[in-house]
């Protein structure tokens, strides 16, 4: 499939691939100004903020250090099971460092606060959060970013890392996926 092509299993393509490009610029600059030349220990939630944590690293000025989690709530699904499933918990030591907290997606607010709240009793010097994208609507537990990419509607969207079965991670686009791929499993 060519690049500039869309996915047949695709409804739309509801980002496209210069917009997230040009507000990952955007992200990187708030990020850089909120810590200056401070250190910045950035613990990313796998495997779906892959793509855009790339990027998003390359356009950071100020020292970082990487970990990572990986933490699970989707499955094969299109809706959270609603139980938050961790295999790997980060490395490093977090005390009195500046953490933020990267991640593709932010639907439920389960995965995310529950990272948080982990990394809260670790003590950091501060914390703050940057998604993605946001599904203001499916909040389930109170939580908010402090770097937002996009504000989406409640619609089940691959691309740009963000899966369904682990596919369509690739895309270069956030689009909407047709509802037969995903009822069909």
């Amino acid at each position: 499939m060519a690049r500039n092509s869309i996915h047949p299993d695709v409804e739309r393509v509801l980002i496209t691939e210069p917009r997230i490009h040009q507000r990952i610029a955007t992200l990187a600059r708030g990020i850089s100004k909120c810590y200056g030349n401070n250190e910045v220990t950035i613990i990313t939630v796998l495997n779906g903020s892959i793509v855009f944590l790339g990027e998003l690293l390359h356009r950071l000025p100020m020292p970082t250090r990487l970990d990572s989690v990986v933490a699970r709530s989707y499955g094969t699904r299109t809706t959270s099971s609603g139980r938050v499933r961790t295999r790997r918990q980060w490395q490093l030591p977090l005390k009195n460092q500046h953490v933020l907290l990267v991640d593709d997606i932010l639907d439920t607010g389960r995965t995310l606060k529950m990272i948080r709240d982990r990394i809260h009793h670790e003590c950091p010097a501060s914390l703050r959060t940057c998604v993605l994208l946001d599904k203001p609507t499916r909040r389930e537990v109170d939580i908010q970013p402090d770097f937002v990419g996009f504000k989406i509607p409640d619609k089940f969207v691959v691309g740009y890392g963000l899966d369904f079965a682990e596919r369509y991670r690739n895309l270069p686009y956030i689009a909407v996926l047709k509802s037969e791929i995903y009822r069909a499993s």
